[in-house]
């Protein structure tokens, strides 16, 4: 059996009641970073095998992973915070499972995009999530897509280009396109900056310097005829 189990996106408190007793039960763990999740597991109070399961080295393992899984062991499959396969790595060994008759459980629990949707204010019955971005090839592309879309979209922005992302953003969007900027959820110095695209470029401006993970949620295009 793989369970995939979703962890923490800040507060370890979030852990859910059935991910410890996945995390107890299971023989092995599958982690994006060992290190990030042997401090999960430490503060969990629970001693398991690590096995590495990132985006360098994920085709490599994968099949001595299933191997271990088709043998008759039992494993959970986390990343560093929130649901593994949802921009981080996961759908590999999920197909690899299926295709070898190996069962699949997914917990659920955690993934950033929810609250980021649900907090921001914008309509939230129907949405588009995108992930991450193209960092070069195609980012203009998708910016232009994302922008014609009739309803909320979000997007996962690392730190350093929050500023130069609603800068293409509003490009693309218009200025005065609603919009929410989260940062850091659920963690101590958690922060929601809503108001147009160029509201919010104002206010990354204005930053010295923004950390943390960062979600971006843009309202669709309303057509005014």
């Amino acid at each position: 059996m793989l369970y995939v189990v979703p962890t923490p996106i800040g507060n370890l408190a979030d852990i859910t009641l059935r991910a410890i007793e996945i995390l107890n039960l299971v023989d092995f763990v599958i982690a994006e970073d060992t290190r990030v999740s042997g401090h999960l597991l430490k503060h969990l109070e629970i001693s398991k095998p690590l096995r590495s399961f990132h985006v360098n080295n994920e085709h490599r393992v994968v099949e001595s992973i299933t191997q271990q899984l088709v043998s008759g062991q039992n494993a959970a499959l986390i990343s560093d915070a929130g649901t593994p396969g949802i921009s981080d790595p996961g759908y590999l060994l999920v197909k690899s499972c299926i295709e070898h008759d190996v069962e699949v459980q997914c917990l659920p629990g955690a993934t950033a995009f929810v609250p980021a949707l649900v907090v921001s204010g914008l309509p939230a019955h129907r949405f588009y999530f995108e992930g991450f971005l193209p960092h070069k090839k195609g980012r203009k592309t998708r910016l232009d897509y994302l922008a014609g879309l009739p309803d909320t979209f979000i997007i996962y922005e690392s730190p350093h280009r929050v500023l130069k992302g609603l800068n293409e953003l509003a490009e693309a969007c218009g200025e005065n396109r609603p919009a929410c900027v989260c940062r850091e959820l659920s963690k101590l110095h958690e922060e929601v900056a809503r108001g147009s695209l160029t509201d919010l470029k104002t206010w990354a401006n204005a930053k010295d310097k923004i950390k943390g993970e960062i979600v971006i949620v843009v309202g669709g295009k309303v057509d005014l005829k």
